[in-house]
């Protein structure tokens, strides 16, 4: 398999597995603490009208839903985990996934909080980094831990990776 090939094959399994963990860091949030995660077709009503040339809203909650919003919202999470895995394999190289580390796999983890605190907070409505949420800070926390679940989640798929798909 060529490396090209390899780095995707790769990136696809790592950023859906990481992706899977976090998710099921939200799960359990919700039902330990009650605390409820993002609601993804707040992601897909948000995409749903880049067509229109709406790309922030006030209050992304109550901006017209999106026909097939929840799919769109969910398809576009799992891409993005796949891309961010392969941002971690561009930035470290395809041995990263041969033999994962925890270290790359945390700082790059750690590093896509930067998309939701500067991109899609601030055009959900939220501001800057859920600046004009009720509880600013919490949201911050939040966030961090769940990015934080989804580095783990890169090590630990990057690790399965490697023992399915050993060089």
């Amino acid at each position: 398999m060529s490396d090209q090939l390899e780095l995707v094959v790769r990136a696809a399994a790592i950023g859906a597995g990481a992706t899977a963990v976090m998710d099921l860091w939200g799960l359990f949030l919700k039902r330990a603490f009650a605390i409820p995660p993002l609601d993804y077709a707040w992601v897909g009503r948000w995409i749903g009208h880049f067509p229109r040339g709406r790309f922030a809203h006030a209050n992304i909650a109550q901006a017209p839903r999106i026909p097939g919003e929840t799919p769109i919202g969910w398809v576009a999470h799992y891409a993005i985990g796949i891309v961010f895995a392969a941002l971690l394999m561009g930035v470290w190289g395809i041995d990263w996934a041969r033999y994962p580390t925890l270290l790359p796999a945390l700082l790059v983890g750690m590093s896509t909080v930067v998309a939701p605190f500067f991109i899609m907070q601030p055009a959900f409505g939220a501001g800057i980094a859920a600046s004009k949420t009720p509880n600013p800070h919490t949201a911050r926390l939040r966030g961090l831990m769940t990015h934080l679940s989804f580095g783990v989640g890169l090590y630990v798929a990057g690790l399965l990776s490697a023992l399915l798909f050993p060089v």
